[in-house]
């Protein structure tokens, strides 16, 4: 059970400035970002210390967090508590711990799991608050946030509490004393701690078993199970498993044999996209995976006079559903238009929809850098440069595209190291797929060349927060369901997020397992 305390203060709710402030003073934690976002859009600021997902940190986590009574002072209290710990606290008291805080948790009411979810992945051993946090957790599902019972409920916690300050007490001396006791005190490390740390300590291929196995639980012709089937294989040919060849074999069984339709009525190109399965089948010398990717081809390169996609709806997901099918053609003989055809498609999409910032735009009227929405784009994107030769005449307009994105991304890393709903909306939530898509194409991009090694901490950062997102199990947290365009950033906002089995998180983050281990292998990486 996580130790937690009532830690009650005063002075007055802090602007973004004082947040600002207490990031700028030297030492952790300085990293800004926020738990949610209130309903008229502003961020609920935190300032975290980004180490909750690294194994090699020893110190214990204490998650400090106000606001939540309505109470001012209360907020003061953990703007004074984190800055006293930063300039006056000893150093045996920051050699032995890290803080991360929320000073004013003014959460929608109807809105608790925003504030399960930030505690839990902060990874704490200790939650200081200043009143009614877990009063307004009660009821929250614990499991749906992936770690079953680590955050305690309220009545088991009541047994731990203490008030802390108050009752006429200076602020902020008063509260500071009685944090500078709690801290002298030995706690051990909570098992949510050990947990999340067990989940980033498994190598990448362990990971890429775990999801070879689950996943898709739906099959169909689509892109999702199409990822998870391709990367089966990869994993097949590393490991020599038959048994994962076999599996794959079944579930594409009723398509190679004709038993089923490879599209229905509607072709759309989410459909047209999972054909990638048979042509990488096709690659192999299979002649019945081959007339199946073949008959894919025209319609990926279809386009409209506008110059959408034919069979797509002008998103970015676009990008990458017609290039899957166009990039693994443009390898068979007689089918080298095909890279070009990829190319004009992604330059003209990134005319339509790359932000000047780097970051793309879901739609042209969508206003929103949609997280998976820009995993589409870069997924697009390093397709087509994995096959495309050195001295093909859009290689450096599509590097430059690549690399503006990448730029813009790594700038809006959270500072647990995942990416966001809306990759530069703070009060976003840290969502599964744009982390393994956005980590993915950074370290394809690295192992080819096309990034420097700069890029690499923020992989590793990505890589650890997505790994303490996937459970022993392979189920998973804060997977965006399924989306279209939408017209507002409020609509990227609300999107559910899915916490357990998903084949579309699945998929993605067992791409980002097989992509991480190659670069490990490669030589370019070492494990920070």
């Amino acid at each position: 059970m996580i130790t937690t305390l009532l830690l009650t203060a005063a002075l007055a709710f802090p602007l973004e400035d004082n947040v600002r402030a207490l990031a700028a003073i030297a030492g952790e934690p300085n990293r800004i970002g926020a738990a949610g976002i209130t309903r008229d859009e502003m961020p609920i600021l935190t300032i975290e210390n980004g180490a909750a997902f690294d194994p090699a940190a020893t110190k214990r986590r204490l998650v400090l967090i106000g606001g939540l009574d309505g109470d001012a002072r209360s907020v003061d209290a953990v703007v004074a508590a984190v800055r006293w710990f930063k300039t006056r606290a000893s150093s045996a008291t920051r050699r032995e711990w890290t803080i991360s805080a929320l000073p004013s948790a003014h959460f929608d009411p109807a809105d608790t799991l925003s504030l399960a979810r930030w505690i839990t992945f902060q990874a704490p051993d200790l939650v200081v608050t200043t009143g009614g946090v877990w009063d307004a957790l009660e009821g929250v599902p614990y499991g749906s946030i992936g770690v079953g019972d680590g955050l305690p409920p309220s009545r088991e916690a009541s047994a731990n509490r203490r008030s802390l300050g108050g009752g006429g007490q200076a602020v902020p001396d008063g509260a500071i004393a009685a944090l500078r006791k709690i801290l002298s005190t030995p706690i051990s490390r909570s098992p949510l701690h050990d947990e999340l740390i067990a989940r980033v300590l498994r190598e990448p291929l362990a990971i890429a078993k775990v999801l070879a196995r689950r996943y898709p639980e739906a099959p169909s012709i689509s892109y999702i199970p199409a990822i998870a089937w391709t990367q089966t294989l990869r994993l097949a040919a590393l490991t020599n498993d038959d048994s994962l060849r076999e599996r794959v074999r079944q579930q594409i069984q009723p398509w190679m044999s004709g038993e089923k339709k490879l599209f229905g009525d509607r072709i759309q190109l989410t459909s047209v996209a999972g054909t990638m399965i048979f042509a990488e089948l096709a690659a192999a010398g299979d002649t019945a995976a081959l007339r199946l990717a073949d008959e894919a081809v025209p319609l990926a390169a279809a386009r409209k006079p506008t110059g959408i996609a034919e069979y797509g709806q002008g998103w970015t997901d676009d990008m990458f559903m017609a290039t899957s099918v166009l990039a693994r053609a443009s390898l068979r003989p007689n089918h080298q238009a095909e890279l070009d055809n990829a190319a004009r498609l992604l330059i003209d999409y990134a005319a339509r929809v790359q932000q000047p910032n780097g970051l793309f735009n879901h739609a042209s009227d969508a206003p929103a850098a949609w997280g998976r929405g820009n995993g589409f784009a870069a997924f697009g994107l390093m397709e087509t440069l994995t096959v495309m030769p050195a001295q093909h005449g859009s290689r450096s307009t599509l590097l430059e595209i690549f690399r503006r994105q990448m730029m813009a991304a790594k700038a809006q890393q959270s500072p647990d190291g995942m990416w966001r709903q809306i990759i530069d909306e703070p009060g976003a939530y840290r969502e599964e797929t744009a982390t393994a898509m956005l980590m993915t194409a950074m370290a394809r991009g690295i192992r080819f060349g096309w990034l420097d090694r700069s890029y690499l901490p923020a992989v590793h950062r990505a890589w650890r927060a997505l790994a303490a997102h996937v459970a022993g199990d392979g189920t998973l947290v804060d997977v965006c369901a399924s989306t279209g365009g939408g017209t507002t950033k409020r609509y990227y906002f609300d999107r559910p997020a899915i916490t357990g089995a998903d084949d579309r998180g699945g998929a993605m983050a067992l791409l980002a397992a097989m992509d991480m281990y190659e670069l490990a292998k490669s030589g370019q990486s070492t494990r920070q």
